[in-house]
């Protein structure tokens, strides 16, 4: 009976009712299979929760990934509007380009031949971007074109700015040239003499005449025909009072007979400002002003420099 354990069913009050015997092995076997049992129930247990985990990783996994799709959707958004502004950009540097080219004809200024396109050697415009692409095909390939077309951009850039920073400085010089070409008449009244070849008044013969006569009453107003500094005010031989302005560019007005200079050497002087007042000093068959016109020191007709 050594490999057999027995069991006795007791009532109640103590006395015997049933007797069970079962072998050891058939213990063991069933110890065996209730820890089996529970170890089953553990890694069930374990299992469960480890889905559970695995669940909710999957979940966040999942919920990071959707953002990551909508991050990666709105980059693509905002390439391809990197992309539309660089071809609106590349459209108004082109416009710039055009309008330098009506305004350096309409000036007469021509570019300097050293001067490169707008984009460089050659001057080609880089072709628009394709913005409707998908750019799930395309996404580095348009990339790649967005960076080439900014350094472009660039070059351009700083090629329009050398344009415009030219065309100022020329017309800055323009503006300075015709604000010193005399462009006015000096004085209202009436011309008694003009430039060239004439019998002289005083003597009878034939002489050149250098300047333009205009008469009017004693104490008339006598205007600066363009932009200069007064560089002499004093008698000067026949012409008697002179006043003299110098207008840089080569150019040089004189006006002679005056009555009184208003302005003193040194002096700068603006178109159709008062200079001095007409006289009769000199020789001179009445009150007058000799107007005269010097251009890198030869006498040209005053008529064809007033436009008013």
């Amino acid at each position: 009976m050594a490999d057999k354990i027995s069991f006795i069913a007791l009532s109640t009050s103590g006395t015997p009712i049933r007797r069970i015997t079962v072998s050891r092995r058939f213990l063991r076997s069933l110890v065996l299979l209730l820890m089996l049992g529970c170890a089953g129930v553990g890694w069930l247990v374990y299992d469960y929760t480890q889905v559970k985990f695995a669940q909710g990783d999957n979940q966040a996994l999942l919920q990071e990934l959707n953002s990551r799709k909508e991050e990666l959707s709105t980059q693509r958004h905002q390439i391809k509007n990197f992309a539309a502004q660089i071809n609106q950009l590349k459209d108004e540097l082109v416009a710039l380009h055009d309008f330098e080219n009506k305004i350096r004809i309409i000036a007469n200024i021509e570019r300097k031949s050293n001067q490169d396109g707008l984009f460089g050697i050659g001057g080609s415009i880089p072709e628009d971007l394709d913005t409707t692409v998908p750019l799930q095909e395309r996404h580095d390939s348009l990339i790649r074109e967005m960076h080439e077309q900014t350094q472009q951009l660039d070059m351009a850039r700083i090629n329009q700015e050398s344009g415009f920073s030219s065309l100022l400085g020329s017309l800055e010089e323009q503006r300075n040239l015709l604000a010193c070409t005399p462009a006015i008449r000096p004085v209202d009244g009436w011309v008694t003499s003009t430039f060239g070849y004439r019998e002289s008044p005083f003597t009878g013969l034939r002489e050149f005449h250098k300047g333009l006569d205009i008469a009017n009453r004693s104490g008339t107003p006598i205007l600066a025909t363009a932009d200069g500094i007064v560089a002499y005010t004093g008698r000067k031989g026949l012409l008697g009072k002179v006043i003299v302005i110098d207008h840089g560019h080569g150019f040089v007005t004189r006006y002679g007979h005056i009555k009184k200079a208003l302005k003193k050497r040194g002096e700068s002087v603006k178109r159709g400002e008062a200079i001095a007042l007409m006289g009769n000093t000199g020789r001179s068959t009445g009150p007058h002003v000799h107007y005269e016109i010097k251009l890198n020191g030869v006498p040209v007709n005053p008529k064809k420099y007033i436009l008013n």
